[in-house]
């Protein structure tokens, strides 16, 4: 199934759902109204029991430029209305990151300002050669409002944070791979073939063991090391006494065969 709107397209399939900023003659801005779709559309991924992976893309070769700052001079002059956009674009990120579904940015072209920011709540980056990646508010004398400036650092450490947020330095792919901003970097005519194998694979996983997983990573990335451990040790007890699929696993292995996971 297929829903276009004003500048985000969102294709439901079976496991896997696209969803594509859709205003390349902008480099797919993340204005208000982009934004208030994205919480809609995310709010019916939640929903969808099959969904299992999410894909977020941008058209026209590039991820996305950011904030629309023509459209920021206006709501500047309207404080409360820039406070709902924050707090939009906010909710937004914190429902991404909560999800129990994956998300995959796939990034090619630029993705600075906003958009690094929802590249941020993803929990994979899988980025073509091409791409060019930053922070880059502070070359306009913006701040980034929707959790850069607390994401950042715990991505790529508060130095180098630091470092991107106060030069506005955009990096080419192969930096951002190796300070940490993207999981996997392939050449621009790969990107659709690998991307394609990698949600594949996914598809094929189970879909409460990547729910915990992510659970795992980001819950204890909020904690310190001993409450995190502690963490693990009862989610992992709760999962594997009360999990289908652990179970299913195990089965599978000790046949030798493939699992058939709940949701498949």
């Amino acid at each position: 199934m297929r829903m276009a709107e004003h500048s985000v397209i969102a294709e439901f399939g079976q496991q896997v759902v696209r969803i594509t900023l859709n205003r390349p003659q902008k480099r797919n801005p993340l204005d208000w109204s982009t934004v208030r779709q994205l919480v809609d559309i995310v709010k019916r991924v939640e929903d969808d029991a099959v969904a299992q992976v999410v894909v977020v893309s941008g058209a026209g070769k590039n991820f996305s430029a950011g904030g629309d700052l023509k459209d920021y001079v206006d709501l500047y002059r309207r404080p409360d209305d820039f406070q709902a956009f924050l707090e939009d674009f906010h909710r937004l990120l914190e429902l991404i990151e909560a999800s129990r579904k994956i998300y995959v940015a796939v990034v090619e072209g630029y993705c600075v300002a906003g958009g690094l920011e929802l590249l941020l709540a993803c929990d994979v980056v899988i980025a073509a050669t091409s791409a060019k990646i930053g922070d880059a508010h502070v070359n306009f004398g913006q701040l980034p409002g929707a959790g850069g400036s607390q994401r950042l650092p715990r991505t790529v450490g508060p130095m180098r944070a630091r470092y991107l947020m106060l030069t506005g330095e955009i990096v080419d792919a192969t930096e951002a791979e190796r300070i940490g901003l993207v999981s996997k970097l392939v050449p621009d005519v790969q990107l659709e073939g690998f991307t394609k194998q990698f949600l594949e694979r996914l598809s094929s996983l189970s879909p409460q063991g990547l729910a915990g997983m992510k659970y795992l990573a980001n819950q204890g990335l909020r904690k310190d090391l001993t409450t995190g451990l502690r963490m693990e040790l009862e989610y992992v007890h709760r999962y594997a006494t009360n999990s289908a699929d652990a179970t299913e696993g195990l089965m599978a292995f000790q046949e030798k065969r493939k699992p058939r996971f709940q949701g498949h």
